[in-house]
């Protein structure tokens, strides 16, 4: 058994810490991982680990079952996370004049459990292993997070992003650990349930569909200056992409990462994975791009890049994600998932709202009675705030994660709102 802090044992189970993707045997990862979430490839957690996007480190909380390995849950460490980075604006408003006058009080020591970039999971804790549901698992591995995070003097403690199923066999473990529930912000996914764009766009309410086409034919009267394209091999447009996700950024209400160079060079096709990207070019030049991840039957635009002096006269952002859809039904997907901005066109292009939720602690009472006052109705307003005129609209339904609300007008999360 391999000890430090975050190890420890119940009943018939033992956990244990890894210091990183490498420690963890493919085999395993692949057995418990999502096979149809490309963004829980271990190539997409290697390229984590290999640039500097954020946190200070990574490790792999590893837990086993009478000997065999059942579950595994990610451990990300920011030793001083920017508060005002990932509030909201009109918190962002209010802690602007600390920011000017002492900086490092909004810097908070946090672990993340579950993904940096993507959905929350327990690997194995709910689908792939033995006492799938069992509370006994659950309270390992909540128990060996605080120990973790007490050893390392991470005071707050979040459980990122998780769907409230993936939530439900952790939910005794966490209360009585301390921990509550915080709103997060809904991922988008669209099903593909056409055999392609056009069949999809023709299925859309009468103004959607009316958007669509003319979102296309405003692209359409740009060529032949812009011309799309899909690469395998983008090595060289590292630079360019990087000036137009900067660009986003900068648009940005929340900032918990940022992609650098090391991450985009270092995320390569792998087994489980198709890594492509969907760039749009102006003569020579780079406008645009979605970097799209592909496993099994899901498919993932991960990240976008725009020149934003073209990219409302061109409805760049529309099409890349419509060039996006196709290369996804091409690659025989059944659903492409989103980020979470930009929901009215996402909505509007049929995507559905995938409820996700925190699960938040500090180590220490106080810092935690505080943290429990403030932050469910701060992150409430900042996703009704993100939602707009989709707040409060079912999520989940019908088909697991996904509901296609009505189309509402474009709202202000819109990278290039019309």
């Amino acid at each position: 058994m391999r000890t430090g802090p975050g190890a420890g044992e119940e009943g018939a189970y033992r956990a244990e810490v890894l210091p990183g993707i490498d420690a963890l045997p493919d085999a395993l990862w692949r057995a418990l991982a999502p096979p149809d979430d490309p963004m829980w490839s271990r190539a997409v957690f290697a390229a984590m680990e290999s640039a500097a996007i954020g946190p200070d480190g990574y490790a792999y909380l590893l837990v086993h079952r009478a000997g065999r390995p059942v579950a595994v849950l990610p451990l990300t460490v920011f030793r001083g996370l920017r508060l005002d980075r990932i509030a909201g604006p009109r918190e962002r408003r209010l802690l602007a004049p600390v920011a000017r006058v002492a900086p490092r009080l909004l810097r908070v020591p946090t672990l993340f459990c579950g993904h940096l970039l993507g959905q929350g999971h327990v690997l194995g804790g709910r689908d792939g292993g033995d006492g799938a549901d069992d509370d006994a698992l659950a309270r390992v591995l909540v128990a060996s997070v605080l120990r973790y995070a007490r050893a390392r003097r991470l005071g707050t403690v979040v459980f990122k992003d998780f769907a409230p199923r993936d939530l439900a066999p952790l939910a005794d473990a966490l209360r009585d650990a301390g921990f509550f529930p915080v709103p997060g912000l809904p991922d988008t996914e669209l099903p593909l349930d056409h055999a392609s764009l056009d069949e999809h766009v023709a299925a859309l309410p009468a103004k959607p569909r009316r958007n669509a086409r003319s979102n296309q034919r405003k692209y359409a009267a740009h060529r032949p200056a812009l011309r799309m394209e899909v690469l395998d091999d983008f090595t060289r447009l590292v630079p360019s992409m990087l000036a137009l996700y900067r660009q986003v950024m900068d648009r940005a209400d929340q900032t918990l990462d940022e992609l650098d160079a090391a991450f985009l060079t270092a995320l390569r096709p792998a087994p489980g994975v198709r890594v492509r990207l969907v760039a749009c070019f102006e003569g020579e030049r780079l406008v645009a791009f979605l970097l799209c991840l592909f496993s099994g039957t899901g498919a993932t635009g991960a990240r976008i890049g725009l020149d934003y002096a073209l990219a409302h006269d061109a409805r760049l952002w529309h099409n890349v994600h419509y060039a996006a859809i196709r290369l996804a039904l091409a690659e025989g997907c059944r659903h492409i998932r989103f980020a979470q901005t930009a929901y009215v066109p996402k909505v509007e292009l049929g995507c559905g709202l995938v409820a996700q939720r925190h699960a938040v602690t500090h180590v220490r009472p106080l810092p935690r009675a505080v943290l429990r006052r403030l932050l469910p109705p701060a992150f409430a307003r900042s996703v009704a705030a993100a939602l707009g005129p989709h707040a409060g609209r079912p999520q989940d339904a019908p088909r697991p994660g996904v509901t296609p609300p009505p189309p509402h007008p474009e709202g202000r999360r819109a990278p290039c709102p019309e």
